[in-house]
This record gives C-alpha cells, sequence and structure tokens, in this order.
C-alpha cells in the first residue's frame, strides 16, 4: 500500500494537470480547479500527500486573503522556494493545484475559502494558519457568519500544532482564535462592526470603550503582541518597522501587519519582510492604472460591505467612478449587501452604473440619492464619461470580465 498511494498520487497529479492544460489551451478557464478536481477526484488523499514535508501557511478570512497570502509569499520567499495559488483559486481543488505546480517548494502559502478551512487545514496541519477577519459574504452559499465563526473555532480547536496569527480587534477572529493553542494576537484597527454587536459566544451585548471591546460572559479584546499605527508596525519587542506600501488604504496596511507578524514566526525579520512588501503595486490587477483611448482608468475590486467600506475611503474625491456589479455563482446570487453600504458617500460625483445587475445598483443608488446613469456595457461605461480619470469598482466576476477586456488586462 505505501508503494502503490504515492504512484496514485502522481498519476492523479498527471491527470489534472493534462486537464488544466487542455482547459487552458480550448480557452475555457486558467485550469488550475478543474485540473486540481480532477486530481482529487481520483486520489482523495492527493492533498494530504502534497502538504507532506512542507511548511504551509493557510490565510483565510472575509476580505484580503489573496493580498495578504501575495505578501506572506514575497516575504517567505526570502527565505526558499513559495508554492502558492496566487490566482486566488482558494476551493480545495485550487489549492491542490498551487501544491502539484511546485512539487519541491518546501513552503506554501495557500489562501483558503473560510468555509473550507476546517477540511483543509485537517488535510495540511500547517504550521501557521492567519485569521484576517469576519464578516457577512455571499449569504446564499457561505450562510451566516456565526455559524462560520463556530466551524472555525472548532476546527482550529483541533489544530494544536498550529500557530494561529488573528486580529485581535475583530470580534468574530478573537472568538474563533481564542480556541488555539498559540494565538498571535495583531492590532490592525477596528473598521467594520456591522456583524460585531452582539457576542458569538453568549449573544450578549459587546460593549466598545476606545480600543477594547469585550463581553459579560468573559470574552473580550486580547492584549496584542503586535500593533499597527498609521504607517508603523509595532513589535513585540517594541521595534517599530516603516511600511511605506504602495498599495493603497488603511486595509492593506493591516493585511501587511498581519503578513509581517506571520512571517516572522517562520524565520523572516519584520524589517526584511517590509522591504519586500513594498515591492508590491497591484493584486492581480487591483489598484493598478491602465491607459484607455482618453482616460486613466484605476481598477478597484470591492466583494461585500466590509469591503466596500475599504473601498470607498480610498477612492479619489474629484475623479468619476464606473460601479459594475455581477451576481454570478462566484459573486453570490444574493445582492441584500448592496443594502448594507454605505453608497451616500458618492453624492455630488459623476457615477455610472454597470454589469449584470446594474438595475438593482441603480435601485440602491437611487435611495442613496446619488445622481446617475445607467449604462450596460462597462467598457462603453469608462468611453462615455469626459477625458481624464476614472475610478472603476467592480465585485469578484465584473472585475475579472473587465481586466480581460481592457488593455493590459
Amino acid at each position: 500500500m505505501t508503494v502503490r498511494n504515492p504512484f496514485r498520487t502522481r498519476a492523479s497529479v498527471a491527470a489534472g494537470r493534462l486537464t488544466a492544460w487542455l482547459s487552458r489551451s480550448s480557452g475555457l478557464g486558467g485550469g488550475g480547479m478543474i485540473g486540481g478536481r480532477v486530481t482529487l477526484a481520483l486520489d482523495p488523499r492527493a492533498l494530504r500527500r502534497l502538504g507532506r514535508e512542507r511548511t504551509v501557511v493557510l490565510v483565510t478570512g472575509t476580505n484580503g486573503k489573496t493580498t495578504t497570502s501575495l505578501m506572506l509569499t514575497r516575504a517567505l520567499e526570502a527565505l526558499a522556494e513559495v508554492a502558492a495559488n496566487s490566482d486566488g483559486a482558494n476551493m480545495p481543488d485550487g489549492v491542490l493545484a498551487a501544491l502539484a505546480a511546485r512539487p519541491d517548494a518546501p513552503y506554501a502559502v495557500l489562501e483558503v475559502d473560510e468555509a473550507h478551512v476546517p477540511w483543509v487545514a485537517g488535510q495540511l496541519q500547517p504550521a501557521v494558519v492567519v485569521l484576517l477577519n469576519l464578516s457577512r459574504d455571499q449569504l446564499d452559499r457561505v450562510g451566516e457568519v456565526r455559524g462560520t465563526e463556530r466551524d472555525l473555532r472548532a476546527a482550529l480547536a483541533g489544530l494544536p500544532g498550529t500557530v494561529v496569527v488573528a486580529n485581535c480587534d475583530d470580534v468574530l477572529v478573537t472568538s474563533a482564535a481564542s480556541a488555539a493553542v498559540r494565538p498571535v494576537w495583531v492590532s490592525t484597527g477596528r473598521r467594520w462592526t456591522g456583524d460585531s454587536t452582539a457576542c458569538p459566544r453568549c449573544d450578549g451585548l459587546v460593549g466598545f470603550r476606545g480600543k477594547d471591546w469585550s463581553c459579560g460572559c468573559g470574552l473580550a479584546r486580547p492584549e496584542p503582541g503586535w500593533t499597527l499605527d498609521g504607517d508603523l508596525v509595532r513589535t513585540p519587542g517594541g521595534r517599530q518597522v516603516d511600511l511605506d506600501l504602495r498599495l493603497p488604504g488603511d486595509a492593506n496596511r493591516a493585511n501587511a501587519a498581519l503578513a509581517l507578524a506571520a512571517a516572522h514566526r517562520l524565520g523572516v525579520p519584520p524589517h526584511t519582510a517590509a522591504a519586500r512588501l513594498r515591492t508590491i503595486t497591484d493584486i492581480g490587477g487591483r489598484y493598478r492604472t491602465i491607459r484607455r483611448s482618453r482616460h486613466s482608468v484605476r481598477l478597484m475590486l470591492a466583494k461585500n460591505p466590509a469591503g466596500w467600506v475599504e473601498t470607498l475611503r480610498v477612492l479619489d474625491e474629484d475623479t468619476p467612478v464606473v460601479v459594475a456589479v455581477n451576481a454570478q455563482e462566484a459573486d453570490g446570487r444574493d445582492l441584500s449587501w448592496l443594502w448594507d453600504v454605505h453608497f451616500e458617500r458618492l453624492r455630488g460625483r459623476q457615477v455610472v452604473v454597470t454589469g449584470e445587475r446594474g438595475a438593482d445598483l441603480a435601485v440602491r443608488l437611487c435611495y442613496a440619492e446619488v445622481a446617475h446613469w445607467t449604462e450596460p456595457d462597462p467598457v462603453a461605461a469608462i468611453d462615455g464619461l469626459p477625458p481624464g480619470g476614472v475610478e472603476l469598482v467592480a465585485n469578484y466576476t465584473a472585475f475579472r470580465d473587465l481586466v480581460g477586456r481592457l488593455p493590459g488586462g
């Protein structure tokens, strides 16, 4: 049996790679998901075997997985080769494909959809899990966020050898990570509190006072070892690291603080990691500015209420905005989240609504008293604006499709 199983895994990986190649060659997709799916179908234990003898880091949470994973990958490359699902394929199929693509890499940094962490972590027994944030997202697929927190809590309790690097300013994250044997607490600042008014342990009211928060049942904000303060990260030893990122916004600085803490646990000095993070200018096309005819278009991604909070903060106030919304399977069919976004911040600006579900967004903007017009084709929406800068904000599939159509995409 011990002889047959490695052969079975190798054969399954080879079949997955062939399937991925066929998918890419025929223009049906990138191939990572279908290749991993074929491999797992042929060998259900392939993920466990491909993860052996590696130092594995899992990155999860509602927002920031792709960004933080890229940051950690860039930092750990100071030590050795890293396997990573940098294309954002974060289901088990994509995780397996990433490991199969770099079989000799001693490190693996894998973003994992939060609903799949219990199974993936059980297979890979990671050295580190990075837990970023938890908020409502794709309710039709993932369900209520408190159920996700309970599942993560149970999974982390069953990983005694894993270090959990967690955001202590997020109530749900703290509840989940408190079950870990070895949590490392990072303070990134509190921004989205829409899912944290009630305690996930007892349903009691969570009280907030300054940076601290607590519930009468005893769940409270832990003392952080790492603290983000503006552009500086304070380490447990009291040293300060200047991030000076080329990516905009508080959310990316928060991601960087968590990445520094995780990289430090694996032997990368914070200043070395920070220097490598400064080389990152875009995340799969996000934040990149491209030229299209008379326009300079900055590409932004926002998928849920918490993500929109951060995106609205970094939009240039004097620049027209094109907003594209789809509701395909990868986005979540349920668009009720539109009513949790404070679109009122777009009042007084030139706003164009587009995407497959532009009509739903237009209704929301009417109630927000945001003047706008609708253009079904996203590229035509850009072309219809006056020459100059454009802020383009799209959810997942709308962003993916637009990047493919625009020059340089």
